[in-house]
């Protein structure tokens, strides 16, 4: 529903940018249209060159995919891929580089750290499990997030004071599964033992969940974690539905 002229938005509209214009942009590989932020951005080199941008600033031409890294693979090994991509920049000589989904997966996995890293620095992540469980029971919890090495007692036992915090028990609400292990975590953030994350801020939320459902997204990590119920597709912020989800489809646009 769109906010009434006169009325202020509240803070869950501010953290899903309600209010605001929000740019879109097609997928080369499957024509499809979607929210730029929920895509990812491939630049055009003064050789020709093609090489991922995920945050979307290279200067020059660009075009955008929002397909997996297995189906980005599959375009580019039919040829599919440097078809979209020479019509949409209007560039007969391209060079795309034969690991270019595994450019893209590190560029995603590095601008997922890199966000967390600046909302610790800020003051709206917590680590270490008593924190988050205070947290989480005072219904002070935004986002829940674990890393991949994490064990299923201490998430469930998070999950469960999340719920509790929210007065949402029985809603089956669970945190986020990273595609990394506590150690990569930990260097990242340049804490011990980072294995429990939580964001206690709606914003600061969105903005993480952003970045992490481009890379679970891409890396097709939701659907290979097997028993983990780490789907950002389904999963909620404070109550809030598919903040950071990426849509199936949009209306059109011919803008890249």
């Amino acid at each position: 529903m769109r906010t009434p002229r006169n009325d202020q938005l509240t803070e869950t509209d501010r953290a899903k940018g309600r209010g605001q214009h929000v740019p879109e942009r097609r997928c080369v590989v499957t024509g499809e249209v979607s929210p730029a932020e929920q895509l990812v951005r491939l630049a055009l080199g003064p050789d020709g060159s093609i090489a991922p941008d995920v945050h979307g600033k290279a200067p020059g031409r660009g075009a955008w995919i929002g397909v997996s890294r297995a189906d980005l693979e599959a375009a580019q090994a039919k040829g599919k891929l440097k078809g979209g991509l020479a019509r949409a920049l209007h560039e007969g000589h391209i060079a795309i580089p034969d690991d270019l989904g595994a450019r893209i997966e590190t560029q995603l996995q590095r601008a997922t750290l890199d966000r967390l890293g600046l909302e610790s620095r800020s003051g709206t992540l917590l680590s270490g499990n008593e924190k988050i469980e205070t947290a989480a029971r005072k219904g002070q919890v935004r986002l829940l997030l674990h890393a991949s090495d994490a064990g299923e007692d201490g998430r469930k036992k998070l999950a469960q004071a999340w719920r509790v915090g929210e007065d949402d028990e029985g809603s089956g609400r669970e945190g986020l599964v990273l595609p990394v292990d506590r150690g990569t975590l930990s260097m990242a953030l340049g804490r011990e033992n980072a294995v429990h994350l939580a964001l206690t801020d709606a914003r600061a939320a969105a903005r993480v969940l952003a970045h992490l459902s481009r890379w679970q997204f891409f890396t097709g990590w939701s659907r290979d974690a097997a028993n983990r119920d780490s789907d950002p597709h389904a999963t909620s912020v404070s109550g809030e539905e598919n903040i950071g989800a990426l849509p199936t489809s949009t209306a059109a646009s011919d803008a890249f």
